[in-house]
């Protein structure tokens, strides 16, 4: 598994990458779950790290918006991301995240950069797609990863949401597609055993680097006790 670490600016991101992630991945958590952070941050981060490591930027949690996803993944792209991430958290139906996803992969084609759709473990609760239907989507779509994640930041877990058997067919379902995963959503250190057995290429924190609280700032030897179990 590959560690990604989010932080919200240089100083943060050069914690992580001393730290040993093996994916920067640039947002901003006062704008939500997957908040946006600005161009000029991703081109700072980039000119930063100077090519260590691949970056990823969080693009927003979207509604039905197709042609403002795919601008704003091109945007990122443009900026130096080599990962774009959006989570699908007002759409309710699989059209619409076919039509996202596609929007988003055609904008960045050629731009040798990742597209990444990410739903939510607490979908019930916040009225979105079952994350379980994005491999099948994403395949079609012509996507690179899909990842599952928290839509709401209230210290509840990904794992109280979703059971290790549903994120081990999230996994095979994606993987069997020819997908890369990731899993994110307040990880802590206890659920490294079961990530572990689950296996998502790809494991995506905040929270546990920063002491527990997304809030406050990332932390390198918390980064590298992380790095360190998986």
């Amino acid at each position: 598994m590959k560690l990604l670490v989010s932080p919200i600016n240089t100083e943060e991101a050069m914690s992580a990458l001393n730290g040993g992630a093996d994916v920067i991945d640039i947002k901003n958590p006062k704008e939500g779950s997957l908040g946006a952070n600005f161009p000029w941050v991703i081109r700072d981060v980039k000119d930063a790290i100077e090519g260590k490591r691949p970056i990823s930027a969080a693009l927003g949690d979207f509604n039905f918006k197709p042609g403002t996803a795919a601008l704003a993944a091109y945007g990122a792209a443009s900026a130096g991301a080599t990962y774009v991430k959006v989570g699908l958290y007002d759409v309710k139906t699989e059209e619409q995240a076919f039509e996202m996803m596609t929007g988003i992969a055609e904008s960045v084609k050629g731009m040798n950069v990742k597209v990444v759709a990410c739903g939510y473990s607490d979908y019930e609760r916040i009225d979105s797609i079952d994350p379980k239907l994005l491999p099948a989507i994403g395949e079609k779509a012509g996507v690179d990863l899909v990842m599952v994640d928290t839509g709401v930041k209230d210290g509840r877990s990904t794992f109280e949401f979703m059971n290790e058997d549903d994120l081990i067919e999230f996994v095979n379902d994606a993987h069997s597609r020819g997908l890369e995963t990731a899993i994110a959503g307040t990880i802590k250190f206890d659920d490294i055993p079961a990530l572990k057995r689950i296996q998502p290429t790809i494991i995506g924190v905040r929270g546990i680097v920063c002491g527990g609280d997304r809030s406050t700032t990332i932390r390198q030897e918390l980064v590298e006790k992380l790095k360190s179990e998986i």
